[in-house]
């Protein structure tokens, strides 16, 4: 990161005395720094030092028998990483990820980064993003706000009259399709001041019924997907408009994710006074819909 300093372009007020030295020559190894990486413990910049030459191994493993892999550059979420020593700061955050994600560890974080490459190839990333899914998705994923710093905030609505019977009649296509999703919301974060975002899950109108086979399998493939593929995305998560009957099934997910992530999430109550108690903290009132105790009307 560059910061230009003011000069005093003033005639009269110029410092007299020797004129000052040559800077000192910039240290090769210095790291570049973003408003992220200046938050970077020290324990987790030595692990970041020991874990980017790992790079030209990982790359090759993820992309087995794929010619030039150790030494070519990839992107992922928008950002370069390169194997080649080239530091970034941007890079330095979305590797972070994966070393926060495993406690930084650097043999498990290297496995994950492995693991999610091949994800990413396998599961056709690219193509997904360009697919066209049914009318019935419309309102069941949206992208709306940023809270008080700056993270975008995801929004699933999946009571609300929604036709859950189609949206899950083929769970593939449902997975690909919340993919897709996370991916839009990724493109919103910039990994210089956000790595994060918010999830506000709607279940209003939502009965046991709903909850079909294939509803189930898509939520715990999604939720696995997540957990393995996507290190360290979530800031806080919250069900709202959960019917009481329906809270115990959020505590089913226990065995598939980790202690940290289930932290981030809390089920709230119903309608916008209760749901704003506990989002209007975290999100500013102009850029929360109504219906979750904000101002603003019709936001999708």
């Amino acid at each position: 990161m560059s910061i230009v300093v003011p000069t005093n372009s003033d005639p009269e007020t110029k410092p007299s005395g020797p004129a000052p030295t040559e800077p000192a020559p910039a240290d090769t190894d210095e790291e570049p720094q973003n408003a992220l990486t200046q938050k970077f413990t020290e324990k987790e910049w030595a692990a970041l030092k020991e874990f980017r030459p790992l790079l030209p191994d990982i790359l090759e493993k993820a992309y087995e028998g794929k010619e030039g892999a150790r030494t070519t550059s990839i992107v992922i979420w928008g950002v370069t990483l390169d194997p080649n020593g080239k530091k970034d700061a941007r890079a330095s955050v979305v590797l972070m990820k994966w070393l926060r994600a495993r406690n930084l560890n650097l043999k498990e974080a290297q496995a994950m980064m492995v693991d999610t490459l091949r994800w990413r190839e396998e599961f056709k990333i690219e193509e997904v993003m360009k697919e066209t899914f049914p009318d019935v998705f419309n309102s069941f994923g949206h992208l709306y706000g940023r809270d008080k710093e700056g993270r975008p905030i995801v929004y699933n609505i999946y009571g609300r009259n929604n036709d859950l019977t189609t949206a899950f009649s083929d769970v593939q296509r449902f997975i690909r399709w919340r993919v897709a999703l996370m991916e839009e919301g990724v493109k919103l974060i910039d990994f210089e001041t956000v790595d994060q975002m918010i999830q506000v899950h709607d279940y209003e109108g939502v009965t046991l019924s709903s909850r079909t086979s294939n509803s189930k399998a898509a939520a715990s493939a999604i939720s696995g997907i997540f957990q393995d593929h996507y290190p360290e995305f979530l800031a806080r998560k919250f069900f709202v408009n959960v019917p009481s009957l329906m809270t115990w099934i959020f505590w089913l997910f226990r065995p598939v994710l980790s202690p940290a992530t289930l932290a981030k999430m809390k089920v709230v109550g119903h309608g916008p006074s209760t749901i704003g108690k506990e989002l209007l903290p975290l999100i500013d009132d102009k850029e929360l819909p109504a219906q979750y105790g904000g101002v603003v009307e019709n936001a999708w």
